[in-house]
């Protein structure tokens, strides 16, 4: 028997299925990304402590952390498409109620923590299914490129939506942000209504199964899985020496490089702009290296850029080392994914591939909202640097509990 040609990154394209879901994927992500510009420079001026500006990025990941896994759940029980759709609208609509809430000038600092988290709701039942239909619109030796798109069409938006929203919040508000999200995600709605499934959902999908049951289903197999309990646990460690960055940079923008909102954008798009590269090289990059390897040199040079950006080398320093940083990060992301996809039984990607979104998240969440009190008592550049530092001691970690190797992954 023939063995099907070598796939490339781009190969998943050809889908027409992949493509629509790509492009949804892309507007949610990207309205999603001018969403938090716009939330956290709103609560640097409400409150400036970098404790509440960390607790805007824990808000937006702590859903993702309480709730993927019921979400994967949902996803492998459910029509995902209209998961998908629900959870675009909600959004769609806390975000408008965010924008006239700040518009009316009714916005508090809590008020703001607690409609961020609505938004992030949204996302956490959004996210594991769309990784989750991923298998039914590929085919599976197209699977790691598919994933690969997924993360690269995320960071895109982590590109586009920072830099964009920073030049909307700098105009108009933050208020143009929160509207902007919420019309991304009517775009997002638009276009998924195009996808009509090719063919009915899997068995197991029918009739609908208890959530509970689901649930102790999915946990099950990730703790009897040795594969799978290493990438949770590296996922989540990850996450939470390396989010400082991510969580603190209107911090950044502001103390480090002496700038505003439109610096601030700039900024979280570089490390945007970094991931796009570096997931464009992946699948170079995972023909010449391990997983394990991967997930150690992205945590040395992730780190490493966090150390430069800490010493105050100005902007454009700042901007180089940035993109250099998350072009590393992308690379980690990519291989956590990509590993609860390959391992995950079919009947169980959703819950999978949401446990392991749930330890991302979860690292992301506490990380965040540890290193704003960290950044608080110490400073925001000694905050930098010490998060710098732990992902570079992270690689060490790699010896004790190494990543499984993608090519030994059971072919189910």
């Amino acid at each position: 028997m023939s063995q099907p040609p070598a796939p490339s990154t781009l190969s998943p394209l050809q889908h027409p299925a992949f493509r629509l879901l790509l492009v949804t994927s892309l507007a949610a992500n990207t309205g999603n990304a001018i969403q938090v510009v716009g939330a956290a420079w709103l609560m640097a001026s409400l409150d400036g402590r970098a404790a509440m500006v960390g607790l805007v990025q824990t808000a937006v990941a702590l859903p993702m952390m309480l709730l993927a896994i019921v979400a994967g759940a949902v996803a492998d029980v459910y029509d995902r498409r209209a998961v998908m759709r629900l959870a675009l609208a909600g959004t769609a609509g806390v975000s408008g109620a965010l924008a006239l809430l700040t518009l009316l000038g009714l916005t508090t600092p809590w008020l703001l923590v607690g409609l961020t988290f609505a938004v992030g709701l949204g996302f956490a039942f959004y996210s594991p299914a769309a990784q989750a239909t991923l298998p039914r619109v590929v085919p599976r030796h197209e699977l790691a490129g598919a994933a690969t798109l997924n993360i690269l069409g995320f960071n895109v938006a982590r590109t586009a939506g920072p830099a964009l929203g920073g030049l909307m919040v700098a105009a108009g508000g933050p208020v143009a942000s929160f509207a902007g999200n919420a019309l991304a995600c009517a775009v997002g709605l638009l276009v998924i209504g195009l996808w009509r499934p090719q063919e009915p959902a899997p068995a197991h999908q029918r009739p609908p199964r208890a959530i509970a049951r689901a649930l102790a289903e999915g946990l099950r197999c990730v703790r009897d899985s040795g594969p799978l309990r290493t990438t949770v646990t590296r996922a989540a460690a990850f996450m939470l020496a390396g989010t400082a960055a991510w969580a603190l940079m209107p911090l950044v923008a502001r103390d480090l490089v002496g700038g505003g909102a439109r610096q601030f954008g700039y900024l979280l798009g570089a490390m945007g702009l970094g991931a796009v590269v570096g997931a464009l090289a992946s699948a170079q990059v995972r023909k010449r290296l391990s997983s394990e390897h991967i997930i150690r040199w992205a945590g040395v040079v992730y780190g490493l850029a966090c150390l430069v950006v800490a010493a105050r080398p100005g902007f454009a320093a700042s901007f180089v080392a940035l993109t250099i940083g998350g072009a590393a990060w992308v690379q980690a992301l990519a291989g956590f994914n990509v590993a609860g996809q390959l391992w995950a039984p079919p009947g169980l990607v959703g819950r999978v591939t949401a446990t392991v979104s749930t330890a991302i998240y979860a690292g992301m969440s506490i990380g965040a909202w540890a290193w704003g009190h960290v950044a608080e008592a110490f400073g925001i550049g000694a905050c930098i640097a010490a998060s710098g530092a732990a992902m570079v001691a992270m690689a060490g970690l790699g010896l004790l509990l190494p990543l499984p190797r993608h090519e030994d992954a059971p072919a189910h």
